[in-house]
């Protein structure tokens, strides 16, 4: 006899991010209703050049997607936002790369920006990274291409992928509520090793911003492809 089994929400995930797994958990709370399943790629910096690009190959995408495919997974996320940089056709094409190896629907979280943006009206954002200046600046260009205008964007200077996960969330704040006095549609906290989720509320309460992590922002939309109940706005008001 076969029993209901909870939603699983299969992660490919960068081989040095300490936060994604541990925050998507926190974000879950005590949900009974899925499950959160992991395999890493080789990541360990980003930049602008061949030797960074070649981290997010399409080819290590689909390795990895055939092993969570093995524990029957419902979605597939990379779960990394090379494609805000690479430009979203990128990703596009891991996607379907993932769905054609595995017949698993797939995201990734550059995609899953790309459906909130759709989805909430967002026009404009304020960015912040913990990346190097050129790669903020390659985010904005190519975010442009899809039709999203940054109205203003802050960085931390990072391009060792694991010191990303060592930036307080307290650190988050004095930059964010300077890009919000902007008064963008959203605020964009732009990395999956990022702790940006735990200040979303107080953000959101103090500006009346929205704020989108990209942590929540990936698991969001896993949720929606698997057909389970969404997030507790606590994340971000708008996953409400």
């Amino acid at each position: 006899m076969t029993t209901a089994r909870p939603a699983r929400i299969g992660m490919i995930v960068p081989s040095s991010n300490t936060c994604l797994e541990p925050q998507s958990y926190r974000i879950l709370g005590a949900r009974e209703d899925v499950t959160v399943h992991s395999t890493r790629i080789p990541v360990t910096r980003i930049a602008l050049d061949v030797g960074s690009d070649r981290q997010f190959d399409v080819e290590g995408m689909r390795a990895a997607a055939e092993l969570l495919a093995t524990a029957d997974v419902d979605v597939i996320a990379w779960n990394g936002t090379s494609g805000s940089w690479l430009g979203a056709d990128h990703d596009r094409t891991i996607a379907a790369e993932i769905t054609a190896a595995t017949g698993i629907p797939a995201t990734t979280s550059t995609l899953a920006y790309l459906d909130a943006f759709t989805e909430f009206g967002i026009g404009s954002v304020g960015l912040f990274t913990p990346y190097t200046q050129d790669v903020n600046l390659q985010v904005i260009a190519r975010w442009a291409e899809e039709g999203i205008r940054t109205s203003g964007h802050r960085f931390l200077g990072l391009s060792d992928n694991e010191s990303f996960g060592r930036v307080a969330p307290a650190e988050i704040v004095p930059g964010s509520l300077e890009l919000a006095a902007d008064r963008p549609d959203a605020l964009v906290f732009l990395c999956t090793n990022l702790y940006g989720a735990p200040v979303a509320a107080e953000l959101e309460e103090r500006t009346g911003v929205p704020v989108l992590d990209s942590v929540a922002v990936t698991l969001w939309r896993c949720l929606q492809l698997a057909g389970a109940p969404l997030l507790d706005p606590r994340w971000g008001k708008l996953f409400g």
